[in-house]
């Protein structure tokens, strides 16, 4: 007798939800196509296994399954990382219901609600909202400082043309110079003021012009690895944006290597299409995802929530406007970049919608 003939079938079949039936050995007895579709999973190939061969879950998760199923107590587990059989982490919330003997077969329902997308739109619209307060305030702060910046430039300049000793006007040319260096400084924190110069390209033209700079500045001492999805198409983008926004990553994760002393460095750059993938509050048929990926120490816990910002460095000698100025590159392209980090593993995500109709209205704005 099927172990789920008592329930209406085609109900369980037609829900959004995700469930799971569950033996009392924690076997699988069925999952609905919801199920099958967020965890990747055919009912046929998985029907009867242990659950540890579907997904596995940090902490001993499966423990509380089990006690469940001896006690008949239902629970709720809030924001549960599960990692699934073909690797990949999945976020979600999910409910455990003990249920009387079906057939002496299933003994618990599992509903499983992800949460991935509500956490990626709620953190990367807090990204976004961030981005655009430091923008708002590095511009406020631009037009303050070039002002005095200028007037000072000028009045050293007037005063070197005065001076009678020309032994003096090194003293005014230190004074010129430092206000040149502190007014590029400020343009590069505002970044590019022109609007993406866009054209139909590939991103591995952006990634192999990357990999051939990265080999002739730091070949000797860094291993890089080419991972890349021959079968992306074309979009519209502002090649020489790009090449920058990636090229300061990978810059980054080699001194980083370096700096720590690393022996066996190592960098990936791999290209991979994301389907119906989500981006701030808007759901894309196609995205571009590009990930960099080092071996190197991480990025400290602590700076991690603010590395886009400007000035902010793990590095003595570093100006910390490297990936502001690749997060801006990204947001005029639609697109986005998102880091996670730990100790041996450093992993920048870079995410580009293919859709092409707001790049093609900002191509022809720039005729």
């Amino acid at each position: 007798m099927s172990p789920i003939s008592e329930f209406p079938r085609h109900l369980l079949e037609n829900l959004t939800t995700a469930v799971l039936l569950l033996e009392q050995n924690l076997n699988l007895s069925y999952m609905n196509p919801a199920a099958e579709m967020l965890l990747a999973a055919s009912l046929t190939r998985f029907r009867h296994q242990p659950l540890p061969s579907l997904f596995q879950e940090p902490e001993d998760g499966l423990s509380t399954l089990r006690e469940a199923a001896l006690t008949g107590h239902p629970f709720t587990k809030r924001e549960a990382c599960l990692q699934l059989h073909h690797g990949e982490t999945l976020t979600v919330d999910y409910t455990v219901s003990p249920i009387a003997e079906l057939a002496h077969q299933a003994q618990l329902i599992v509903e499983i609600f992800p949460r991935d997308r509500q956490l990626r739109i709620s953190r990367e619209e807090d990204l976004v909202n961030k981005q655009e307060t430091v923008r708002a305030l590095v511009r406020g702060m631009a037009h303050e400082i070039k002002n005095p910046l200028g007037g000072i430039r000028g009045a050293a300049q007037l005063l070197e043309r005065a001076l009678p000793d020309d032994q003096l006007k090194d003293y005014t040319q230190v004074i010129i110079e430092e206000a040149d260096r502190l007014r590029n400084l400020v343009d590069r924190m505002l970044g590019p003021n022109q609007l993406p110069a866009m054209r139909l390209l590939n991103i591995h033209e952006v990634l192999e012009r990357v990999y051939t700079l990265a080999q002739a500045e730091f070949g000797d001492h860094i291993r890089l690895i080419r991972d890349y999805d021959p079968s992306l198409p074309e979009f519209y983008g502002d090649p020489e944006q790009l090449i920058q926004a990636v090229l300061n990553i990978v810059r980054n994760a080699m001194q980083a290597l370096i700096e720590s002393g690393h022996t066996q460095g190592r960098i990936i750059l791999q290209s991979r299409a994301k389907r119906q993938f989500t981006l701030g509050a808007e759901r894309h048929r196609l995205v571009c995802q590009v990930k960099i990926i080092d071996n190197g120490p991480g990025i400290p816990e602590g700076m991690q929530e603010n590395i886009f910002y400007p000035m902010v460095s793990g590095r003595a000698q570093g100006t910390g406007l490297g990936l502001t100025i690749a997060q801006t590159a990204l947001q005029k392209h639609q697109g986005l970049i998102e880091c996670t980090s730990q100790p041996g593993h450093t992993e920048f995500r870079l995410l580009i919608p293919f859709d092409s109709s707001e790049a093609e209205q900002k191509q022809g704005a720039t005729l």
